[in-house]
């Protein structure tokens, strides 16, 4: 709950300096965008989204030192792999691309 109202007041007063790619294509300033919500909810495939500092928590001794964050990770049996990378998605300019993408490389 803290993220999110954090985030939507950050996203509101200086959207410029949001830091994370991922959160500016899926999230509105106050809501989840409504595109990116929708395809979520029709996927079968399970979904799990970690702020930064969750990731940390999880999975630092890990994967902290493997991946740049955000990024979007695919797990196949017990093993983590890039879907789409950090610099992939500060390219991205809206939400269907990134959906165009995750469904490509699914």
């Amino acid at each position: 709950m803290k993220h999110s109202i954090w985030d939507s007041i950050h996203k509101l007063l200086s959207p410029n300096t949001y830091e994370c790619d991922l959160c500016k294509l899926t999230y509105g300033p106050f809501s989840e965008n409504r595109r990116w919500k929708k395809f979520r909810s029709q996927s079968t495939i399970e979904m799990n989204f970690l702020h930064k500092d969750e990731y940390q928590k999880l999975f630092k001794s890990k994967f902290e030192k493997l991946y740049d964050l955000p990024v979007i990770l695919f797990q196949d049996n017990y093993e983590l792999s890039v879907l789409v990378g950090k610099k992939e998605l500060g390219e991205m300019k809206d939400v269907k691309t990134l959906i165009d993408t995750v469904q490509s490389r699914l």
